[in-house]
């Protein structure tokens, strides 16, 4: 979710951005799409990929907590899912959504809590470059789980928090400007005790570090100094977990 390279570490102590992720998102929907060369979508996409393999999608009833304009929801709809519905805080993104989708299953969400969710009614919760945005991660992993059916899976993926803590941050350009999203620092272990507390199992987890692989990102930007700075850093994280 970082426009450039030059963007997504800045050396500096982590606070909290100019732009709430709602106001951001809302602000970012018009050209959030349009982002070639994003190494943290490429990063992600690796990612997911390395997990879709062992997640059952046909006939299933799946949540995208985070959902964005639905940037998986191509290969989520190519498996045939009963239903699929996103969820995200920002109108705007969701619009994007809708035009792309225009008979999606969207909310618009402002807080952690899925009132009108019932218990156990989703094989598959789903959430990309969003954990991070949460301020109250607690509440809303419990949510999450609450949902999930025995048997189901549920796939995270996000900013590393030790790049967070480094001083990474999620901007976009926006007339001109680069503006910053708030992000909280969540630390893995602690996403994977909330939810091992809520019935879950940990079954995979993976990490992509900034490694030669993706050195010709930087250069591209003119930020080899940022790739030396950085290499050997974890960059993002994926869990995979399962419900018991």
């Amino acid at each position: 979710m970082i426009q450039t390279i030059k963007n997504l570490i800045k050396y500096q102590s982590v606070s909290i951005p100019d732009k709430a992720a709602d106001e951001a998102y809302n602000l970012w929907a018009e050209n959030y799409d349009d982002q070639p060369d994003n190494l943290m979508f490429y990063l992600d996409q690796l990612v997911f990929n390395e997990f879709m393999p062992d997640i059952e999608l046909r006939g299933k009833v799946i949540a995208d907590m985070g959902c964005g304009t639905g940037r998986h929801w191509p290969f989520l709809f190519q498996n045939k899912p009963a239903k699929l519905t996103g969820y995200d805080i920002s109108e705007g993104m969701l619009k994007r959504l809708k035009l792309k989708f225009p008979d999606a299953n969207t909310v618009k969400i402002t807080d952690s809590i899925l009132s009108n969710v019932e218990d156990a009614t989703h094989n598959f919760v789903l959430s990309t470059l969003t954990v991070a945005h949460i301020q109250n991660i607690e509440e809303a992993l419990q949510e999450w789980a609450r949902i999930l059916k025995p048997g189901g899976d549920m796939i995270i993926t996000d900013f590393h928090p030790k790049a967070l803590a480094a001083g990474g941050k999620r901007t976009f350009e926006y007339h001109n400007e680069h503006i910053p999203i708030v992000n909280y620092v969540h630390d893995t272990e602690l996403i994977k005790r909330i939810l091992l507390d809520n019935g879950l199992i940990l079954v995979n987890e993976v990490e992509k570090v900034i490694d030669n692989t993706v050195m010709h990102y930087y250069i591209k930007q003119n930020a080899i100094h940022v790739y030396q700075k950085f290499r050997g850093m974890p960059m993002i994280y994926g869990l995979h977990f399962k419900k018991l």
